[in-house]
């Protein structure tokens, strides 16, 4: 293009009898070059060149070989089109983008609340400084179709503080005899809230054993336990006497009791299968230890990884990590050793 420019330059000063032969020779030129490459190579400058020479010259149509005229004003319009792009560009002026963590917070309060609407959601952001309107809110929340209802998981959570489940496990002894554990559980916080050993079960001592789980005014609202025949009227009774509303589970249906069924199971893969036990006192003694680790120290997936009498999080400030035996060496603890 420089080079154009200064030959147009020197063509200004020069006779018009040698710039008529030389523009003669420049057509022929041009007519041999349409002969053997029918479509030449033309780059940006070159249209951006009759694009500004179409706008100042009214008769640029006249010399045009390599290119129609069509093609000279495509070009032209695209060159508009892209003035026009650059001039409605984003400034900073006007509303800002909106965050993606705001997004995903938006989109994360209406999965975990299903009943929520956008004003609801819309309040809870203004309390943690999000500047932002209800539309907006109601553009990114999760659609969900017919009327908003909480889940299972929501509702047996919320009622899992008026329920307790029971069930019996069988500990052979290293004398082959066979060892009844009697486990009353509280599925609020998965806390054993009674645990006892016998050689001969019987509804009479079952029943004195819910006495003994639920003292005075503590007794739960509802109580989960299969059909086993160990339950006879006296349990019946005694579940009535308390006020309580048994709910018992379709025969050879143990998932109904799942729970329970995931503690006993617990209690044999995390203890009793681990030791031979020599009699009753035994397994009361091993099983206070295995308790103590249990409601202390051990993380449950359904509590979110916390114990079920909570365990507090310990900073590294306090100090190295240190190791605590439990059950027996089957088990550890660790904390960090503040001295």
């Amino acid at each position: 293009m420089i080079t154009l420019l200064l030959g147009f330059l020197r063509d200004l000063f020069r006779p018009s009898c040698d710039l008529l032969v030389e523009n003669l020779a420049l057509r022929q030129q041009i007519l041999v070059l349409e002969r053997t490459n029918p479509r030449p190579l033309i780059n940006e400058l070159d249209r951006t060149f009759w694009v500004l020479l179409s706008r100042l010259w009214a008769d640029w149509r006249r010399p045009l070989r390599l290119v129609q005229p069509e093609t000279v004003i495509g070009w032209h319009r695209r060159v508009w089109r892209f003035w026009w792009r650059w001039k409605s560009r984003d400034k900073t002026i006007g509303r800002p983008r909106f965050a993606d963590e705001a997004i995903e917070l938006i989109r994360r309060m209406s999965r975990e609340n299903p009943t929520w609407g956008a004003p609801r959601i819309h309040g809870e952001l203004l309390k943690l400084s999000y500047d932002l309107s209800e539309a907006t809110v109601a553009r990114y929340m999760i659609k969900r179709r017919g009327r908003p209802t909480q889940n299972w998981t929501t509702f047996l959570r919320n009622h899992l503080g008026e329920i307790a489940a029971i069930d019996f496990l069988t500990v052979p002894t290293v004398m082959f005899r066979t060892l009844y554990v009697f486990v009353v559980l509280s599925l609020d916080r998965r806390r054993i809230v009674h645990i006892n050993v016998t050689y001969y079960p019987s509804a009479e001592w079952t029943a004195r054993q819910l006495y003994l789980a639920f003292p005075f005014e503590t007794p739960p609202k509802y109580l989960v336990r299969d059909r086993d025949g160990i339950y006879g009227d006296e349990v019946v009774r005694a579940i009535k006497n308390m006020g309580i509303v048994e709910k018992v589970i379709t025969a050879q249906s143990p998932w109904q009791n799942g729970y329970c069924e995931r503690v006993v199971g617990s209690l044999k893969r995390e203890c009793l299968n681990h030791v031979i036990v020599f009699g009753r006192r035994h397994a009361n003694a091993v099983l206070k230890q295995y308790l103590d680790y249990y409601h202390g120290s051990r993380a449950h997936l359904g509590l979110d990884k916390d114990a079920p009498n909570g365990r507090a999080n310990e900073r590294p400030a306090l100090g190295p990590v240190c190791r605590e035996s439990m059950v027996g060496g089957l088990h550890s603890r660790y904390y960090r050793d503040a001295a």
